[in-house]
Formats: C-alpha cells, structure tokens, sequence
C-alpha cells in the first residue's frame, strides 16, 4: 500500500491532493497496461520522413487499386452496348456496385477493430482481382457464355469486386486516417486517377487496335497488371518505417484510451474505485502527468472541494474480452458522427449528385456525327477533371462544414442541364456534343473538390485515436451517397431508352425507304 499526502498554496487558497494507489495483486501486464502511451516527445527517436514523397506515391497507387477494377467495367461502354443491346447493363451495373458496397462498408466497420487492417485491405485486393481476371478470360476472351450468362456473370463479378473494393476504400481511408492529412488526399487522388488511367487505356486500345474482342482483351488485361502493381506496392509500403511510426503511434493512443474508459465501465463490477477531480490539475504536476493532453478522459465523477483526490483500488485480475460488443461499436460511432455530421452530409450530397448523371446517363449519350465516341469521350473528361479536381483539395484552405455543405448541394443544378442534353427525344434542347463535354468537365472539377475535402478535414476535428473511426464513418456517408444517387439514375434511363428506340426507329425507316428506291425493287 503505497499513500501520499500533499498541500499547496496559491493564490490565498489551499489545494490539497491525496493521492491512494493499491497496488497489492496487480501483475506486472496490468501496471504497464494502465501507464500512457509514449509519445514522439518522450522516445528520442525522430519522426521519419518521406524521402523523396515515396509513400505519397504509393497511397497514390492505393486510390487507383479500389477503384480501377469497377472503372475497367464501365467504361468498356462500347463492348457492353455491341454485347447486350437494348439492355440497361450500365445502370444494373452501377446499382448492383453500389448496393453491395453499402453493405460491404457497414461489415468492415464491424470488422474494423476485430481484423487487422492488413488483413482487410489484402483480402480486398483478392477480392478485386479474381472477377476482373476470370471475365478478361472467360469471357472476353474465349467466349463461354451466352448473352444472358454473360449479362449474369457480368454482374455478379461487379458484386464481388464492389465487396472487395469497398473493403479496401474504407480500410484505407482509416489507414490514412493515421498519417498526416496530405496521404488522406492522396488516395483520394488516386480515385480519379484510376478514371483518368482507365479511360486512356480503352481510348488508346480502341485506337490502336482495331478488333473490338483484341482491344477489350487487351484493355482488361492493362487493368489486371496495374492492380497487381497495386496489391505489392500496398505489401511493400506497411513494411516502411515511416508507416509502422504513424500507424504504431495512433494505436498505442487508442489502446491506452480504450483500456482507461474499459476500468471506468467495469469498475462496478471489478471492485475498481477512481475518484478524479479536474479543477486543479493544471495547478498539480502529478495530476497532469497521468493524463495526457491529448487523450485526455474523464476516469471518475468524485469531486472533493477544491482539491484533487485520486484513488485507484485495483480489481481482481479477470479475462479480458477480445471482443467488443455491439453498443460499444455504435456508440463510438455516434460519439464520432456528432462531430463530424456536417462533412458526413457533404460527402453524401457530392457523391449522391454525381451519381445521379455518372455513369449511367453519360454512358448512354449519343450523336450521329460521334456515335459511340460520344461517352467514351465524356467518361474520359470527367475523369480527368475529378484529378484535377482532387489536386486542388490539397490547397491549404480550411473549409466551414457548414460551407461544404452548401456548396455540395449547389451542385443540384447539373440535375436539370444533363437532362436537356437527352431530352426532348427527336431534338434535345442541348443537342451539341460541347454540352456534355463541358458540363462534364465542371461536375468532375465539383466532383473531385468537394468529394475529397471533407474526408481529409473530418479526421482532424476528432482525436488521434479515433480517426481510422472518423474515416470508417466518412466512407458510409459516401456510400450512401453513391447508392442513392444510384437508385434515382434509373428514373433517367426512361429517357435515354425512348431516345434509342425513337432513333432505331428512324434508322429503319431511313433504311427501308432507300431500300424501296434502290433499282430493282
């Protein structure tokens, strides 16, 4: 038993702290668990550096590797339209990605704390490759299926990557999370430059090959190489020691966090009593010492006077959960949204926006002087103005969430001029490919700024140790943004397929009638 008693005077009033540990039956594990992580400050070690920006790079490359599996799908536009005629594949595509990658973000926020995040984001990437291959082979290139198996194979590989995919994306967000701001952008980054690497290869290959089975085995087989590239460069980079410092740093915080709020909750039952009162510890030295400034935590309600007391009584040991319940998941995930609501909002008005127009009514844009060029071409600025977009993010410019908000739902305006590119029918109101194109441009520019922005901000207005939650979180925002947004673009396919049978119907007609001047007939 070890106690201690200590007065002061200052400024004409006596602060008294009585400070009662019992440490009597407290194994070795038990005192060390319940000391403050060490700090960069504390250790003599420096933090590294990211010599010549290789990490940056290599979150860079993580961006692409979540999202350049589903963008090989879609953009591939030309094949699927000559594949499945008169279909909505884009669109069944673009809602089944979305609707299993809700689902896949809510299993990894129930996984977050119970797999490590290497295991999440490589079976990720598993999940990823494996459709993107097994259709490049089987279907692309030796043919297997009929129409409607390969209309089903097609989606269900969709599902599969949009699992593994999501698992990746939210993981990562939470990994960045753990690194300085700049690789949260960095990722995002990554995002559009998936589109933008995606869209030129299908560009390129169609160019330069001119058989349409060649040039998707091709393009299909560009994509499965970039994201294995992916996959190692992800196996090299944890190994760094600029990612083990960050990483290790913000999990010696949280384990320190939760294992404080862990003694206060099971106190009732362990026979463990705290008493801590705070009017006086920036007064008290050795008050302040126990708890850091950073991970600061109320550890009891006892508040004696105008003094501190502090008293540990040390339960019994007893079996640590390795589990944690499901009211512990949710609560700190309210604790986190009610900080962070606004850029939560944001995220999910950007996303739901975009997802409204891209990719499915851009997908189904066409013109007699372009044909099928008409949404490669739009898919391809949009993409590259999401880059552009994202780059700009990282301008140091501290945004109101209020301010995001705002400005997100200001995008609603894209709603009605994409839609008068495609309608009326026989003429759109605007009928000339500069339309599209540039509003293209400008809803990827608002895409990429506005999409990346409050992810990178939200992890700083909560603690070190809870922002891998804060990313995990964000990335629900921006999946139900995409599923919505997803949902309320089959409402503009009715438009698009009065204008393709109104236009094969004219076709027709045309042809029939030359068919009936032609000599001999």
């Amino acid at each position: 038993m070890y106690s201690e008693e200590w007065s002061r005077n200052r400024q004409g009033r006596e602060k008294t702290v009585i400070t009662n540990f019992s440490f009597s039956q407290l194994p070795e594990e038990e005192k060390t668990g319940r000391r403050k992580p060490h700090s960069a400050h504390d250790s003599d070690e420096s933090i590294p550096d990211d010599r010549y920006h290789s990490i940056y790079f290599a979150m860079l490359l993580a961006g692409v590797g979540f999202l350049l599996p589903y963008n090989s799908f879609i953009t591939d536009v030309d094949y699927l339209h000559r594949k499945f005629k008169g279909t909505s594949i884009v669109f069944d595509m673009s809602l089944t990605y979305i609707l299993v990658a809700l689902s896949a973000v809510i299993v990894n926020n129930a996984l977050v704390e119970r797999l490590s995040l290497h295991t999440r984001i490589c079976v990720g990437y598993l999940f990823a490759l494996g459709p993107l291959v097994c259709v490049s082979v089987f279907d692309v290139w030796l043919e297997l299926f009929n129409t409607q198996q390969s209309y089903a194979v097609t989606l269900a590989a969709v599902a599969i990557v949009a699992f593994g995919c999501t698992v990746q994306q939210s993981s990562f967000y939470g990994y960045t999370g753990m690194l300085p701001k700049r690789y949260t952008q960095g990722v995002m980054t990554g995002e559009s430059t998936a589109g933008v690497i995606v869209s030129l290869s299908r560009i390129f290959t169609k160019l330069l090959v001119e058989d349409e089975k060649n040039n998707t085995i091709i393009f299909f087989l560009f994509s499965v190489s970039m994201e294995t590239l992916c996959f190692l460069l992800h196996v090299v980079v944890r190994r760094t020691h600029f990612v083990r410092y960050h990483t290790s740093r913000a999990r010696q915080s949280h384990s320190w966090l939760k294992g404080q709020i862990n003694n206060v909750t099971t106190q009732k039952h362990s026979g463990y009593q705290i008493h801590y009162d705070s009017s006086a510890e920036e007064e008290d030295g050795m008050a302040s010492s126990m708890v850091d400034d950073a991970d600061a935590v109320n550890l009891g309600n006892g508040s004696h006077g105008d003094g501190i007391y502090v008293r540990f009584d040390v339960p019994k040991p007893e079996a640590k959960r390795s589990w944690i319940s499901v009211k512990e998941l949710l609560g700190r995930r309210c604790a986190v949204a009610r900080v962070i609501w606004p850029y939560m909002l944001s995220i999910l008005v950007t996303y739901f926006i975009t997802l409204c127009l891209f990719p499915g009514l851009e997908s189904e844009l066409h013109n007699d002087t372009l044909g099928e060029w008409l949404p490669i071409l739009t898919m391809a600025l949009f993409n590259m103005a999401d880059f552009v977009g994202k780059i700009l993010a990282a301008c140091p410019y501290e945004w109101g969430g209020v301010q995001l908000l705002v400005c997100s739902c200001l995008r609603v305006l894209f709603l009605p001029l994409f839609v008068m590119c495609v309608s009326p029918v026989q003429r759109p109101l605007l009928a000339h490919p500069a339309w599209p194109c540039g509003l293209s441009v400008m809803l990827g520019i608002s895409n990429g700024y506005l999409g990346s922005v409050p992810m990178i901000q939200a992890a700083g207005k909560v603690p070190l140790q809870q922002r891998e939650v804060a990313g995990n979180t964000m990335t629900v925002s921006y999946m139900a943004g995409l599923m919505l947004g997803s949902a309320v673009s089959y409402s503009t396919y009715s438009l698009t397929s009065q204008a393709h049978s109104s236009h094969t119907t004219l076709k027709l007609n045309s042809t029939l009638t030359l068919h009936n001047y032609m000599p001999g007939h």
